[in-house]
């Protein structure tokens, strides 16, 4: 099997509630819970992490598509939430994404970027079937 990252992602926390440390290849993240459940709102908490993640990654997917076919756009805004809605007594996840060109590009070419910004990795990924193995 062929690990994505070199060096896994690691955490550590310790007895200030909801504090912890992120390492990751290059630096320390520290994580948090916001105030109002009982974090201090020092670090993004997961749910801001996960999003993050589709963020900068629709972001980088589509600047280098962008700058391989020469489109003139110099500036994009991304930005996504989520909600939870119950449904027949299962839970499903629903993340909403918004694309901002600074540069209005055309119809046709805002419908390439749109599928480009659905097929980023992470899109794909968080689209797909994640299997998630633990053990102590």
């Amino acid at each position: 099997m062929k690990y994505i990252l070199e060096k896994p992602v690691k955490g550590i926390i310790g007895s200030q509630k909801y504090k912890t440390a992120i390492h990751w290849r290059n630096g320390v993240l520290i994580t948090d819970e916001p105030e109002k459940l009982g974090g201090k709102d020092i670090g993004p908490d997961p749910y801001t992490l996960l999003l993050s993640s589709l963020v900068g990654c629709t972001l980088a997917t589509l600047r280098m598509y962008i700058d391989h076919k020469g489109l003139s756009i110099s500036e994009i805004k991304v930005e996504a939430n989520m909600f939870l809605r119950i449904e027949n007594q299962e839970t499903t996840t629903h993340i909403e994404r918004k694309i901002v060109f600074q540069d209005q590009p055309d119809q046709g070419i805002q419908q390439r970027l749109l599928r480009v910004a659905e097929n980023c990795p992470i899109s794909k990924m968080l689209k797909g079937e994640i299997k998630i193995s633990t053990e102590l």
